[in-house]
């Protein structure tokens, strides 16, 4: 099968530890060149922050991820024979898990001499090492970094009803989250490891192998009988680019989450064409819970984190700049109602010029006008730009109109203000 040609789909490029394995080399790597991977990670663990962890669902304890943090939990304390059998029992779970591999290698040299530096043997492929050795560390920085149970992303200030859960990506740290949508308030469920563009984030133009940075949905499910076998058990595009992103120029398509090749249990952090990757088995366990049209997916490039009292403070704050923009409109003061549009407002080839006449126009045919909103959705954009994400249900009514739409508007903090910078039928 063709693969599409798009922004985010990779196919053509295979992680170089990959291309080793079929070449042959891989084993040799693992028992002559890896020599450092243990006192690396063990020093790592000893120097690395450790947070609360997260109140969760117990996980499988034959689960790669659990056995693969057991191993970490042992390396920290330097017994390395306990170590060596959590990882054996990962690889007879899942031997295509090639980083399992790497560790195995250097656990076992670990019983002859001491470790030095990672992979500091002549004529070793030292790119393959190196994608391995980041997939370690990312993974090793998950486990350390558990969140506490009262932390929430700053980004979900508020669900609708029917979204049931969330995801909220950091692709400076390759991990997944999901939250359960619990009266309003994300309540962590789980997090999963993921690899995404091979130059970073911040997509900008098509082809620039970068994952975007931004607040968007799941758009569709394709199933794996549609696909090559390089995205794996299945795919859900995004809808990248936005209204914010092509306000900001940027362009490209084709942003998938998606799965890995059957012989391939994850790859690097950094390894795709723009997309967030998944193992196939991350995937399926997240496909359950994603809603199409509706579930939100917030890309970020470091997740910023609040106590669930701050956060209910930010997101008062932002309802109350909200209820006075509708309170304005039905007043019928338009100077009123048009201090809450931003100077760079544009929307509909209207600027906020143009878009103050027609207000003008319009309030003045009207004796009185009453707003509703309801099923309002807040996602705070990541990146330095201060950007809240507004969908509602809108009920007008007027002396001589009356209509019900689905809005979106994108509000801006500007001098210590929201102010409105786009608004649109959603």
């Amino acid at each position: 099968m063709k693969r599409p040609a798009n922004d985010g789909h990779d196919g053509i490029s295979v992680s170089a530890a990959a291309a080793g394995e079929r070449e042959g080399i891989y084993p040799l790597v693992l028992l002559r060149i890896l020599r450092a991977l243990a006192c690396v990670l063990a020093a790592l663990a000893l120097a690395l922050p450790v947070c609360a962890p997260a109140k969760t669902v117990r996980p499988d304890p034959t689960s790669p991820e659990t056995l693969l943090n057991r191993a970490f939990k042992e390396i920290g304390r330097q017994r390395f024979d306990a170590a060596l059998e959590h990882i054996e029992a990962l690889i007879r779970v899942r031997p295509d898990f090639r980083m399992a591999h790497l560790i195995k290698g250097d656990l076992l040299l670990a019983k002859a001499r001491p470790l030095a530096t990672l992979g500091n043997a002549p004529n070793g492929p030292a790119a393959r090492i190196v994608d391995l050795r980041e997939e370690a560390v990312a993974r090793l920085r998950a486990y350390r970094e558990q969140r506490s149970s009262d932390q929430v992303p700053r980004y979900l200030l508020q669900l609708l009803p029917e979204q049931k859960y969330a995801i909220v990506v950091d692709t400076g740290r390759s991990r997944l989250y999901l939250f359960r949508n619990e009266a309003g308030q994300p309540r962590y469920v789980g997090d999963y490891y993921i690899s995404s563009g091979k130059r970073g984030a911040v997509k900008v133009r098509e082809g620039d192998q970068k994952t975007p940075i931004g607040v968007y949905h799941v758009t569709s499910s394709l199933p794996r009988k549609k696909l090559s076998d390089f995205y794996g058990s299945g795919a859900y595009p995004i809808n990248y680019p936005n209204e914010w992103d092509r306000r900001q120029g940027r362009n490209g398509h084709g942003i998938w989450l998606h799965g890995t090749p059957s012989d391939t249990y994850s790859r690097p952090p950094r390894a795709s064409d723009g997309c967030v990757v998944l193992s196939n088995a991350d995937l399926d366990a997240l496909a359950r819970h994603l809603q199409i049209g509706l579930t939100p997916v917030i890309i970020s490039e470091g997740v910023e984190w609040l106590s669930v009292e701050a956060w209910n403070t930010e997101r008062t704050s932002f309802l109350q700049a909200l209820d006075q923009w509708r309170r304005d409109w039905e007043s019928r003061d338009t100077d009123r109602y048009l201090a809450h549009y931003s100077p760079g407002f544009a929307a509909n080839g209207q600027d906020r010029d143009a878009w103050g006449r027609h207000k003008r126009q319009v309030n003045g045919a009207k004796s009185w006008v009453k707003v509703g909103l309801s099923n309002v959705s807040l996602f705070r954009t990541p990146g330095k730009e201060e950007v809240v994400v507004v969908t509602f249900d809108q009920n007008y009514r007027s002396s001589n109109l009356s209509n019900v739409m689905k809005k979106r508007q994108y509000w801006l903090r500007e001098s210590g203000r929201w102010r409105i910078v786009y608004e649109g039928a959603a």
